[in-house]
């Protein structure tokens, strides 16, 4: 198959799958799929809910047209799969969406075709759990009649610098033949390059390794804030200072969720056991991370109550509820761990966040946003998003919502030492 002939279908327009649609049809006829019907209606009307498009751009893709049928994938020949890799209830890989989608590529794919995977997945999935999927419900045999490719995806959600285009992309196939054209079909899209890596393997392994490597020093950071607190220390000065030295690394503490950092770390610990091996730091750097939430409500209760507010029937404002700034993604958020552990001590919880989408974290979260905060209204006031927003608040409207007597508890370093009663 050459460029020439490739006829591009993209499973899964959410986060990643758009973005890529959008590029690729601004060059060639691309096919976009999705099982939801009313996101298929809200792209064909030029809207996307998530924001890493905008209405302008979805014009400029004039190659690309939006289906939820997937009889329309047959006219296909390249297929990139763009779906959730989620964990279950038991921290678990569960590769349910790309079972799903492996089943319907399975109904449509023919001889020659291509499957390009982009979600994150332990090394071997690919390979191992969904092309027998395929090879089973269309009689097909791999890298005889269809073959593979793996490039993961690189999305940095609510991120307008760092884009699709603008980040290198790893590129694999199943053939060298296959690895090659895998390669030159991103390349036709990707300004910032490619690396094309030896084997399908070795770039899963690679992305997973990604947001584990973040993790750990998000982890990090996060354990020598509880210990700076402990010493009395306030760690945004400690880590500006340490931050002098070159090759220091600017992490800072907090909360981490999303579909990836939060996420991703557990699919490689899952197959570092499946092999025998107990991942210890990984998973350490996971329980810290973990445990955040709690540590941050715990802590938000101590301040009041050293104040002598009685948290059982006091109301606390958390600002923010989407799982990183000037961003409206909901998936994974930690901040409900928060607002869990606040209620569990008997407070009434009211959550803002101008981001968020209202109807969506009552449906994922049960939590009903308000509109706005109540002035004069809160006992506590936790500041747990870094919204473009709240810095556009200033700290005397955000302390105007708080009675006389109140705890203003900064997360992000929004404001000041001076201006609040506490920082992680």
């Amino acid at each position: 198959m050459t460029l020439e002939q490739v006829r591009l279908g993209i499973i899964g327009l959410g986060y990643v799958g758009l973005p890529l649609a959008v590029e690729f049809g601004k060059k060639r006829p691309v096919i976009g799929f999705d099982i939801n019907a009313s996101r298929i209606q809200e792209l064909k009307q030029g809207k996307d809910q998530t924001l890493e498009v905008s209405s302008e751009e979805l014009k400029e893709a004039g190659y690309l047209s939006f289906t939820d049928d997937s009889a329309e994938l047959a006219a296909c020949n390249v297929y990139i799969v763009t779906v959730p890799t989620p964990i279950n209830g038991h921290k678990q890989p569960d590769l349910t969406p790309l079972i799903r989608a492996s089943e319907l590529l399975g109904s449509v794919v023919k001889r020659g075709d291509v499957v390009i995977y982009e979600s994150t997945v332990y090394p071997g999935a690919t390979e191992e759990d969904c092309v027998p999927v395929i090879e089973q419900i269309s009689g097909l045999v791999f890298n005889r009649d269809f073959f593979a490719g793996y490039s993961p995806e690189r999305i940095n959600p609510g991120d307008k610098v760092h884009r699709v285009t603008s980040i290198k992309k790893v590129t694999s196939g199943s053939t060298p033949e296959v690895a090659d054209l895998v390669d030159n079909l991103y390349r036709e899209v990707i300004q910032a390059g490619t690396h094309k890596a030896s084997s399908i393997r070795v770039a899963e392994a690679a992305k997973v390794i990604e947001n584990t490597q973040r993790d750990l020093n998000i982890a990090l950071v996060n354990e020598l804030a509880i210990i700076f607190n402990r010493l009395g220390i306030d760690t945004e000065e400690v880590l500006e200072a340490a931050g002098t030295k070159w090759n220091f690394l600017p992490f800072r503490p907090g909360l981490v969720g999303g579909h990836c950092i939060g996420v991703d770390p557990y699919y490689l610990t899952y197959k570092a056991q499946a092999v025998g091996y107990i991942p210890d730091v990984i998973l350490a750097g996971r329980r810290i991370n973990s445990n955040m939430g709690a540590y941050v409500a715990d802590e938000m209760v101590k301040a009041m109550l050293r104040k002598r507010i009685h948290v059982a029937g006091s109301r606390i404002l958390v600002m923010g509820f989407t799982f990183k700034e000037n961003c409206p993604d909901l998936r994974n958020t930690r901040v409900i761990d928060i607002v869990r552990v606040l209620e569990g001590y008997g407070a009434t919880v009211d959550v803002y966040d101008p981001w968020a989408d209202p109807e969506e974290a009552l449906e994922e979260y049960g939590v009903t946003l308000v509109e706005s905060p109540v002035n004069g209204g809160y006992e506590g006031i936790l500041v747990a998003v870094a919204h473009q927003a709240f810095y556009d608040l200033g700290v005397d409207q955000v302390k105007s919502w708080g009675r006389s007597s109140h705890v203003l508890y900064d997360l992000k370093y929004v404001f000041s030492a001076d201006q609040v009663d506490l920082r992680l």
